[in-house]
């Protein structure tokens, strides 16, 4: 587990534009569930998470369309939130970072580390806005 005041810093990135930083598996299935769009940031210490995903969910939400629910866990941090949110995104494997969206409970998009690592933020949100675009 890492320490808190160096996760601080990496959660405020998207809890201070409107994510929900969630903590435990009850939290996320009702999250997920919800009625509507959710988007859900498996958020992580990496470098990938830092320059490309944090960056780019924060930049996806400047469209017209955004999802009606923005959630975040963070992975090596609570355990039982991240792994409740991996059940969700089956059959994907385990990946940090990860950003999935959900329509009523449904997994409708999903990007892996391997769609993140390497990319622009840039590209990254242009990705999630088209996502928006076609279920929000």
């Amino acid at each position: 587990m890492y320490p808190q005041e160096m996760v601080l810093p990496m959660q405020a990135e998207l809890t201070s534009v409107g994510f929900q930083d969630l903590h435990n598996a009850d939290a996320v299935n009702d999250a997920i569930k919800a009625e509507g769009t959710t988007l859900v940031v498996v958020n992580s210490v990496c470098g990938c998470a830092a320059r490309n995903a944090r960056p780019g969910a924060a930049m996806s939400l400047e469209g017209a369309k955004k999802p009606d629910h923005l959630v975040t866990v963070f992975a090596g941090v609570d355990k039982e939130a991240v792994n409740a949110a991996r059940e969700h995104m089956f059959p994907f494997p385990p990946s940090s970072p990860s950003i999935a969206l959900f329509k009523n409970g449904e997994l409708v998009h999903m990007l892996e580390r391997h769609h993140i690592e390497g990319r622009p933020a840039e590209l990254i949100a242009d990705n999630l806005k088209d996502a928006f675009n076609e279920y929000c």
